[in-house]
């Protein structure tokens, strides 16, 4: 009888030693999202005080797991002046180890613009800060993150 006891704790306890070996691994913490390019930039609506300014911006996920957008509310700085800002409520599946689209819609602050990203514009190279959070889960199970990026974008107006 003793050894009818032991079997099941024997597996009982290779079961959880198991299951912790594999389930461990996964909850590490995600590797940031890899920017890749921004294209299909356009003006949804043009006026005096604020504007609307749409972007495709592709992004490479390098987990071995797919996630899911849920929300985004960012600042976006062009050489440390604020450009505008953009809050979407959006449903966006992040496949795993794969590309994908982020639709954009920013809100232009126009005396912001024409104050200071005039100036930029005439530069070679402006510098492109993201900051503000983001909802990313999975399953349903949605946490915030924080957003703090900065790129150098090359800019050709003679295109």
């Amino acid at each position: 009888m003793l050894r009818f006891v032991a079997y099941p704790m024997r597996f009982l306890l290779v079961s959880i030693c198991f299951s912790l070996l594999v389930l461990l691994p996964s909850c590490r913490a995600p590797k940031d999202m890899v920017f890749r390019e921004i294209r299909n930039v356009g003006i949804e609506s043009l006026g005096f005080t604020s504007s609307k300014l749409t972007a495709e911006l592709e992004y490479y996920n390098p987990n071995n797991f797919g996630l899911e957008l849920n929300r985004t509310d960012v600042d976006v700085f062009l050489n440390n002046q604020l450009l505008g800002h953009s809050t979407q409520d959006i449903q966006l599946k992040i496949p795993k180890r794969g590309n994908f689209i982020v639709p954009v819609v920013l809100d232009l602050d126009m005396k912001n613009l024409l104050k200071n990203g005039l100036a930029a514009l005439m530069n070679k190279e402006v510098n492109i800060k993201v900051a503000g959070k983001i909802k990313l889960g999975k399953a349903g199970v949605y946490k915030t993150f924080p957003v703090d990026y900065s790129t150098t974008q090359k800019i050709n107006l003679l295109n």
